[in-house]
């Protein structure tokens, strides 16, 4: 055969004649370019939405390089599968310095002394902000008590926060929040006040944060967004009426020629897929996010049973997508969620990014609750046997699943919402949380939420400084609460007693926590609550709250080093399956109500006392 004839069948093999190799296409952008351009490197366009809208339309493998600078989002970027044609696409900074992408608006302002310390600025926006930043820092929206850095709830609280005497002073009220922890100190509730009835009370709507429903905290609240109490450096306040900027600026803060900047979108990226029809190969890599707007009063959603409800929005929301990754990137700043996964989303990777000084949960995979079969949404609420169904795992596939976080640096989150993590998991199946770094919570640094389910591997983080707001919880945590489970235990004991098959129906696949270091301060570094099933933890350094496993089945936990405390069984059910051995503790047990151990709690190593 001619040696052209050999090329050309290997070329046709290759599949180069038949178009099914992709070409790789770059786009440009610089704060330089025009959208009008044609996004090349000589004639680059000025927007990244710009880019992105026309990279969904081509084929191939897209690359966009941004060219150093700060973006400023005028809206949201859709990346949507209805309209996108691309292989992959690829969004990263050129060589060209720091791209920072911002979901907020910079101020042009002209300031006048108002008085004590105080200047005001007409803003000429149809804006309506809370979140502002002065020379890149945080300011701090007018409030009550003043912010207080050593404070540990909310940066200072106070009892008399919307006592009759400090209401009296507010001129308007409306548009002004409090922020209270749950009387438990299960996490917080937020409330906006909506005026001032005849009678001189407070009039409110919120508390939908906690899924555990109860009344404020008497004592840990704090109120903002109230214009009389605008009176200490750093503080702000914006009349949304008047379109009128208030402004106390911190010392050596000269306001005339200082950058504001102030928050305007809760998304910055909505990549949105589905079930049947995902968007595949989305790729962030060395970008900064920042600005974005808090959502605390969009918490609304409850996770099942557990404590949580929650906002499916943050700086980059994932919906129906596969093998997408977000690298090397940097969140701050931000008054909600950085990096959320909702329903379907699968091989998708987060790794080297650097997130945190943000008000909600870092990263978040929550699946579709209609994927769970018969869920129940609160606590107190369970489906009687003969209503249940007992058909094993899930009902379909709309779910977070085979996803890393790997190698991240995640700290001082949840500076807003106090029901918010490094890592949350709900509704998922076979996330692997590894080699993190997580401090400076208000409660979990990792949180589980179900057994839907499990297959998750925890492995080699260093999860520290955690619950530091709140109480009751772990280091890492996580509730089962799942079909079998009931608030009501002896209908529970007598359930599980004759139908033991039911208890794995969800949390069908093993969770293995190993070769990991955690401490918390106010509860257990390791925190099994209400029925959490199916675990392996081992090669762990729990360092000051030992271990729980309240109620429950099938947990194992071997070969763990247990300072300064130790391990905590609550309310076992018999036949519990449940195995502690070979640990190295350093306190006696500490059981409630336990009157049968398990499988095998035996062959480990205590302290001399």
């Amino acid at each position: 055969m001619p040696i052209i004839q050999k090329i050309l069948i290997f070329l046709i093999a290759s599949g180069f004649c038949s178009g099914q190799l992709s070409a790789q296409r770059y786009l440009y952008v610089s704060l330089k370019g025009n959208d009008k351009n044609n996004g090349s490197t000589t004639a680059p366009f000025h927007s990244i939405e710009r880019a992105a809208t026309y990279a969904s339309t081509l084929s191939g493998d897209i690359v966009i390089h941004i060219e150093g600078g700060t973006y400023y989002l005028n809206k949201t970027i859709e990346i949507n599968s209805a309209n996108f044609k691309a292989k992959s696409l690829t969004l990263q900074p050129s060589s060209k310095g720091k791209v920072i992408i911002s979901a907020g608006k910079k101020l042009s302002l002209k300031w006048t002394p108002f008085k004590n310390g105080i200047y005001v600025a007409k803003v000429d926006t149809k804006l309506s902000f809370e979140r502002l930043f002065c020379d890149d820092a945080l300011q701090v929206l007018a409030r009550y008590p003043n912010y207080d850095s050593t404070a540990r709830v909310f940066h200072g609280t106070a009892a008399d926060a919307i006592s009759p005497e400090r209401v009296k002073n507010w001129s308007n009220p409306k548009g002004g929040y409090i922020h209270a922890l749950h009387p438990g100190e299960w996490g917080g509730f937020h409330y906006q006040f909506t005026g001032i009835d005849k009678d001189g009370n407070l009039q409110m709507e919120g508390g939908w944060q906690n899924n555990r429903p109860n009344k404020m905290h008497k004592d840990l609240r704090f109120v903002e967004n109230i214009f009389e109490e605008l009176d200490a450096p750093g503080e702000w306040y914006f009349d949304k009426g008047k379109k009128l900027l208030y402004f106390y600026p911190p010392q050596n803060v000269n306001v005339q020629t200082a950058t504001i900047e102030v928050a305007h979108l809760k998304e910055s990226f909505v990549i949105q897929g589905s079930l049947n029809t995902p968007i595949q190969n989305i790729i962030f890599s060395g970008l900064h996010f920042t600005h974005n707007k808090r959502t605390f009063m969009e918490t609304k959603e409850p996770l099942l049973r557990s404590d949580w409800t929650f906002y499916r929005g943050g700086a980059l929301l994932f919906d129906g997508t596969e093998n997408c990754k977000v690298s090397d990137c940097v969140f701050e700043g931000l008054g909600g969620n950085a990096i959320v996964f909702s329903n379907y989303n699968k091989n998708n990777v987060v790794t080297g990014c650097h997130i945190y000084q943000i008000g909600a949960n870092a990263i978040s995979f929550v699946g579709d609750i209609k994927a769970v079969r018969s869920p129940s949404f609160g606590y107190e609420n369970y489906i009687p046997y003969s209503e249940l169904d007992k058909t094993p795992g899930p009902q379909n596939n709309n779910f977070p699943q085979q996803c890393i976080v790997d190698n991240n640096l995640l700290h001082d989150l949840g500076q807003i919402e106090k029901q918010a993590t490094g890592v949350q998991i709900e509704v998922a199946s076979e996330i692997t949380v590894s080699r993190n770094s997580i401090y400076n919570v208000p409660r979990a640094g990792i949180n589980i939420g179900d057994g839907c389910f499990g297959g998750h591997i925890i492995e080699y983080n260093d999860v520290f400084n955690t619950v530091l707001e709140t109480g009751d919880h772990g280091s890492f945590n996580s509730w089962g609460r799942d079909r079998y489970w009931s608030p009501n235990r002896k209908y529970m004991d007598s359930l599980v007693a004759v139908h033991p098959e039911i208890i794995l129906l969800d949390a069908q696949k093993t969770t293995v926590i190993r070769n990991n270091r955690w401490r918390c301060d106010h509860g257990w570094d390791v925190d099994l609550d209400d029925g959490s099933s199916n675990y392996h933890i081992y090669n762990n350094i729990f360092l000051n709250g030992g271990l729980k496993f309240r109620e429950g089945f099938y947990r194992k936990a071997e070969n763990n080093i247990m300072v300064n405390n130790s391990f905590h069984p609550h309310v076992w059910f018999k036949n519990s399956g449940d195995v502690f051995r070979h640990n190295i503790v350093m306190k006696g047990y500490a059981p409630i109500g336990v009157n049968d151990w398990g499988n095998a709690i035996d062959q480990n190593f205590f302290q001399m006392q």
